[in-house]
């Protein structure tokens, strides 16, 4: 009973958010609530919605002090560099657009940080998107997928759960899998490709042809752009025209400078400041003096993380008191980028506490152990054998209507001991169970995916409708690289 209860509660949100009868935050919160009284456990939902938000609660506060630290970086001037060098060759294409978003958000990963990755690739890219009405969905998909193959990473989180779920050596878990990974962030990457020249298309060459003359012409760029900060960039906060040039009007409106709330302000720039510009390189929030001290920062934050000198809560929470103070001495200002930051920051935390009551409940009524024990009694003894695939076309469901703690701490050993039963090694379970990242980078029990969607004004349902397939092909292509290659 619990079995079938569990599937339908994670079917009924799933269908409430795509058809969009009911917002995310909503969802997350009544329908646990709904299907915690249908068990009889009603009298307990304030147990296990605590229990839920306590276990939560440290991610929370991550990612509102991520948010801050790495929204400040962006204030400053400190992905500039990176987003200029995408941004030149995505020039005004919608194809090098997808396709640089592609490659921006997997550069982006090795910091092992979802939340990092999707705040920096949106606040790059999200201008462009809006300036050639290019679909979002396509932006939130794709960033989704690359950082979802980037986040078997061994400090990424799911192969060093594998790893101390299964007392394994975490490099013996990656390493192997290197070549299968590289073929699904290839696959992810051509994918964009793919979905670049389906948004060319859609747009028209015509409008195309006349972006990339006119920025090849030598001429005087008028812009409007906000003089606020860049990081609530992905938001989009300032309202920006069409860039208009003596020769045309480069097609599309929206955001041009990123985030910001400051009025508008025209600034005439050479042809040289490339008239694609994600991010506003005129911004009153730049410290160009303090570069090398946030570049120095920024390094030994994510060394910290990385060796595990601290917990990560409080790293970010010590980064981003120091980089206010640093780049923003005076009290005005320092409010001022708190402000500029917090609605991204109420809206993640408010995701996440309201996934908190849906795990806890999961959790609470025994629905998620009976949903793990009813998929694992139902593999066919002749599969024995081959546990290791069994294990990785599991992952995919899995680790998508779970989180990553209850599936390698809760799953995986009993997946691992049913191999070993058949001859099957612990390293090909492990290695198979990281195959299923790509799309659970986009499962709503994931903090990070909120943070994509809400920079990017996305709605959630609209993302997961385009994304679920393409992740878990993408998914069932590392699967069968690993196979193929003899590494699962």
């Amino acid at each position: 009973m619990l079995t079938i209860l569990g599937f339908t509660m994670i079917a009924t949100f799933l269908v409430l958010i795509m058809l969009k009868k009911m917002s995310p935050i909503a969802a997350l919160v009544l329908i646990p609530a709904l299907f915690c009284v249908f068990v009889g456990k009603g009298a307990k939902l304030g147990d296990y919605v605590i229990d839920g938000v306590t276990s939560l609660a440290p991610t929370a506060a991550m990612l509102m002090f991520a948010i801050v630290y790495f929204g400040v970086m962006i204030d400053v001037g400190l992905f500039d560099p990176i987003v200029k060098g995408i941004l030149k060759f995505c020039k005004a294409d919608p194809l090098r657009i997808v396709v640089g978003t592609a490659l921006l958000a997997a550069i982006v990963s090795l910091d092992g940080d979802g939340s990092t990755t999707f705040m920096i690739t949106v606040s790059a890219m999200y201008p462009l998107y809006k300036r050639l009405k290019m679909s979002l969905v396509v932006m939130t998909g794709v960033a989704a997928m690359a950082n979802g193959v980037m986040n078997t990473l061994p400090w990424g989180g799911p192969t060093a759960r594998a790893a101390t779920a299964l007392k394994l050596d975490a490099s013996d878990i990656f390493v192997p899998m290197i070549p299968a990974l590289a073929a699904g962030l290839a696959f992810v990457i051509a994918l964009a490709y793919v979905l670049g020249r389906r948004e060319r298309k859609r747009l028209g060459v015509l409008t195309l042809e006349e972006a990339l003359v006119e920025e090849k012409e030598r001429e005087t760029e008028t812009v409007l752009v906000g003089v606020g900060a860049g990081a609530g960039a992905a938001a989009g906060a300032g309202s920006g025209k069409s860039a208009v040039r003596d020769g045309g009007t480069v097609a599309g409106t929206g955001t041009v400078a990123g985030a910001g709330a400051g009025t508008g302000a025209e600034a005439d720039r050479p042809e040289e400041d490339d008239g694609f510009q994600g991010l506003d390189p005129h911004r009153e929030t730049l410290r160009p003096k303090l570069y090398w001290f946030n570049a120095l920062l920024t390094v030994v934050l994510l060394t910290s993380m990385i060796m595990e000198w601290l917990p990560i809560p409080v790293l970010f929470l010590l980064g981003a008191a120091l980089a206010l103070t640093v780049n923003f001495p005076q009290m005005p200002a320092q409010r001022a980028r708190l402000a500029a930051h917090a609605e991204n920051v109420l809206n993640v935390s408010g995701m996440v506490f309201a996934a908190a009551v849906f795990t806890g409940v999961l959790q609470g009524t025994g629905m998620v152990d009976h949903m793990a024990t009813w998929l694992v009694g139902n593999i066919p003894d002749g599969m024995g054998p081959h546990m290791a695939l069994v294990t990785g076309v599991l992952s995919i469901p899995l680790t998508y209507f779970m989180s990553n703690d209850g599936f390698y701490f809760g799953i995986l050993p009993v997946l691992a001991e049913a191999g070993q039963a058949h001859g099957v090694s612990s390293l090909e379970i492990a290695r198979a169970s990281i195959v299923g990242q790509p799309l659970h980078m986009s499962s709503p029990l994931v903090p990070a995916v909120y943070v994509l969607v809400g920079m990017a004004k996305v709605e959630f349902g609209d993302h997961t409708r385009f994304v679920v397939k393409w992740a878990a092909l993408t998914s069932l292509v590392v699967l069968g690289a690993g196979i193929l290659f003899g590494i699962i």
